[in-house]
Parts: structure tokens; C-alpha cells; sequence
């Protein structure tokens, strides 16, 4: 097996871990379930179950990882007591691994031909009809389709290929960066827009009863709760060991808490200022608010049909969005790496190959779903939401439920053992007294999730 790497610096881990959490879960999936859920409202009880939920899930996986200094191949067999099955989860956080990147990889691809496309002048003179019309013309070509995953897979796997430092810290770092630089500029452009103040009201000014009941009367109020706590699951990428491999390349001078802090506060600012481009612009240009995962592909060309020099400013928005999805592939690329050199004792060139094989292949359907294989459907849903569904209504809230109660079971881990880990280091320590909270009522609350899961998929 070959020596295991380590962060290069500081500001390496906490980039890389948000960058891991800060996606398409962020600049995607977070504005449109704000614009469906009621806005300003939606967005403080997300906060509030970011804090009670996915910080202290973060900070537990977060310490598996350090604490085994392994992936979740081998992290669960380091620290279980003899004789216990919790290990038997590896196989589970894989699968969950390679789902996420079966409908990832094809979105990402989406993105990086909207670079080409805003270069190319495309959407010029087009209005949100129009731009939407490209959208969806661009859904139904499947050879374009699986180019463009193929792009985002092979670009992933040569970085991870270069290895943690090298590679996955090397090209992380900068994007991460300039992400966050051309995000602000943005912000500031679209909060300039002509008519975009409704759009800002809806977003920063709560109304509470946009909580309760939508625009039809209809009471939503389970549904709200239940979209805030996945969010809060699915955009800090938490119970499929992504952030456990993290962990596992950090050393002991830092508390956990901290650590998980700072990733979160990162992960947030990013959703946040996502929402300061995307609604004043739905306000300035007519655009639904909760019109659904292909908002930020119809919205985001007009704000830039608008602007001086619009299609530069446009061209590197989008390369950068690509960036932000490629953080979160990278990181996802890494821990399935790690996972085969951990397990099996490849090195990293044949764990490379093997996953991009798999990987490619196992991407595809979702990438025909939208044309070709448009009429496959199980229990009503097509190929990529049967694999969303699969990860984030199942294995992150049950892969969350694991790492907790590994963490405060006494046939675990252990809370001593967590706690004196997640506590190691100087900075913010996971406090003591949250004990009753973290073994009794935080498991109830993951257990809601999954079962709201299929309660909304199914019962409703």
C-alpha cells in the first residue's frame, strides 16, 4: 500500500472540504428549493438545521476519519470494537459515492458546455423563452450529452491521478478562490438590476407564512421542514464518507469543531451569495422564483445579455460554476480512490483506471435518460431521479444515522472516544453538554428525514 498523503497547509483542508460541500448543492439545488419553499423563511430554517444538524454530523465523520487516519474502507475496522459489524457500512458509502457521481458528472457537464456556448455569443437577443429553448434542446442530444460527462470524468480523474497534494490541493485551491472572487462581482451586478428589488424582498425579508402555506393555499409547512433538513444533508455532502477522507489526511493541531465551522460557514456564504445573483434576477427578468433545478440555466444567460462585456462576464461565470461542481467531483473522485487503495492496496494509477472505466459507464444512463432512454421510469421517476433519490433521500440521512450513533454507542466508537478526538487541537471544542441531544433526539430527527423521504416520494 502506498505511504498516505497529507494536506500541504491549512487553508488546503478547509478549501478542499468546502469545495466538497460547495457544488451544485450550493449554486444548483439551494436556490430553486428556496424559490419553492417561500424564500427569506426557507432560508433561516435551513440555517437553523445546518447548525443542529449538519455541524455536529460533520464534525463526527470528520473525527472517524482523523481518528482511523483511513477512508471509510478501513476507518469503521480501526475504531470498532472487536467482533462488531459496523464496517459492513463501507459498501454502502461507496454505492452512495458512485451515485452521487452518476447524475453529478452529466449536470457538471451541462455546465462546462454553457461556458462554450456563452462564448460562442448563443444566448445573445435571447429572453428567458428563448433561453430556456436551448436548454432544453441541448437535453435532447445524447451524443452531446455524453461528451461533455466524458469531459468532467476524464478532467476529475487527472487531477486525482496527480494525487492529494499535487493534484486534488494543487487545482482546488485557486478555483476555489476565484469561484468566490467572481461570485461577489456578480452579486453586486445582479443587486443592480432594474426591477430586481421584489426578487431581493423575497429572498432577505422573511414572510413566515410562506412556511406554512403556498401560493394556492395549500398547507406545506412538513414539506418546508423536510427540504431544509436535506439541503442541509445534501449540500455539506455528509454520510457517504466524502468528508470522513478529509479528515483522515489532517493532523491533530486543530479541534474538529472549528474545523467543521469554518467548512460550513464557507459552504453557506457560497448558497447564500448564489441567491443574491439568481433573484433579483428572477425578479428583473420575469423568471419564477421555484421554477426548479433548471433555474440557474435560464436565469443566469440574461443577467449577462444585460451587462457590458455580458458574454466574458458570462463565459467566466460559467467556467467558474464548472469549477464549483468540479471541486465537489474531485473530492467525491478522491474518497472512491482512496476507498480502492485502502481496501484492495492498489496504487493510485490502477485506482484511477479502474474507476474511470466504471464510473464512465455507470454515468451514461443518466446522460440518455434525457433523450434517448427519456421513457424509462421506476414508480414514476426517470434515471436521474431515481438516482437522486437514491442518495439523498436514503443513504445520507441513513449513512448520517450510522456515523452518529458509531460515534455515542457504547458498541461503537464510543462518546469518549469521539469527543476526546473531535477535541484534540486548539479552537472551537464540541461541547459536552450536547450529549443527551446528539444519542437521543439528533438520530430521531435523521430518522425523520428518510422517512419524510419517501412519505413526499410516494404518499403524497
Amino acid at each position: 500500500m502506498e505511504k498516505r498523503e497529507t494536506f500541504s497547509s491549512r487553508l488546503g483542508f478547509l478549501l478542499i472540504s468546502a469545495g466538497c460541500a460547495i457544488g451544485l448543492g450550493n449554486v444548483w439545488r439551494f436556490p430553486y428549493i428556496t424559490g419553492q419553499y417561500g424564500g427569506a423563511a426557507f432560508v433561516l430554517v435551513y440555517l437553523m438545521f445546518l447548525v443542529i444538524l449538519g455541524l455536529p454530523v460533520m464534525v463526527m465523520e470528520l473525527a472517524v476519519g482523523r481518528g482511523s487516519q483511513r477512508s471509510i474502507a478501513r476507518s469503521f475496522d480501526v475504531l470498532e470494537p472487536k467482533g462488531s459489524k459496523w464496517h459492513c457500512y463501507r459498501w454502502v458509502g461507496f454505492a452512495g459515492n458512485y451515485l452521487l457521481m452518476m447524475f453529478y458528472t452529466v449536470i457538471a457537464g451541462w455546465l462546462v458546455l454553457y461556458c462554450i456556448k456563452m462564448a460562442k455569443g448563443d444566448f445573445v437577443g435571447l429572453n428567458a423563452d428563448g433561453v430556456a429553448g436551448e436548454f432544453g434542446g441541448l437535453m435532447g442530444q445524447p451524443i452531446t450529452m455524453l461528451l461533455f460527462m466524458t469531459i468532467v470524468i476524464v478532467l476529475g480523474m487527472a487531477v486525482c491521478l496527480r494525487g492529494l497534494q499535487n493534484g486534488v490541493e494543487k487545482v482546488n485551491k485557486p478555483m476555489m478562490l476565484c469561484l468566490l472572487a467572481l461570485m461577489l462581482v456578480l452579486a453586486v451586478r445582479s443587486l443592480t438590476l432594474e426591477g430586481g428589488g421584489e426578487g431581493l424582498r423575497f429572498y432577505l425579508q422573511p414572510n413566515f407564512r410562506n412556511l406554512v402555506y403556498d401560493a394556492d393555499g395549500k398547507w406545506i409547512l412538513g414539506e418546508v421542514i423536510f427540504a431544509a433538513m436535506g439541503q442541509a444533508f445534501f449540500t455539506l455532502s455528509l454520510g457517504i464518507g466524502a468528508i470522513t477522507i478529509f479528515g483522515s489526511y489532517i493532523g491533530k493541531e486543530h479541534s474538529l469543531g472549528g474545523e467543521a465551522l469554518r467548512i460550513c460557514a464557507l459552504d453557506t456564504f457560497v448558497a447564500f451569495v448564489a441567491g443574491l445573483i439568481i433573484f433579483p434576477a428572477c425578479s428583473a427578468y420575469g423568471v419564477a422564483p421555484g421554477t426548479g433545478p433548471s433555474l440557474v440555466f435560464i436565469t443566469l444567460p440574461n443577467i449577462f445579455n444585460e451587462m457590458p462585456m455580458g458574454r466574458l462576464w458570462g463565459t467566466m461565470f460559467f467556467v467558474f460554476l464548472s469549477f464549483a461542481a468540479m471541486s465537489t467531483i474531485i473530492a467525491v473522485f478522491e474518497n472512491i480512490i482512496s476507498f480502492s487503495m485502502d481496501l484492495l492496496g492498489w496504487s493510485r494509477k490502477k485506482a484511477v483506471l479502474v474507476n474511470f472505466v466504471a464510473i464512465l459507464l455507470l454515468s451514461a444512463p443518466c446522460a440518455l435518460g434525457f433523450n434517448l432512454w427519456s421513457g424509462f421510469t421506476v414508480l414514476g421517476m426517470d434515471i436521474s431521479t431515481i438516482e437522486d433519490f437514491l442518495v439523498s433521500q436514503n443513504i445520507l440521512p441513513l449513512g448520517s444515522l450510522l456515523f452518529v450513533l458509531f460515534c455515542v454507542s457504547k458498541k461503537g466508537w464510543g462518546w469518549d472516544h469521539f469527543l476526546a478526538e473531535a477535541n484534540t487541537g486548539h479552537g472551537l471544542m464540541f461541547p459536552k453538554g450536547v450529549r443527551f441531544y446528539v444519542t437521543y433526539i439528533l438520530p430521531l430527527i435523521v430518522l425523520f428525514i428518510f422517512v419524510m423521504g419517501y412519505w413526499n416520494q410516494f404518499g403524497g
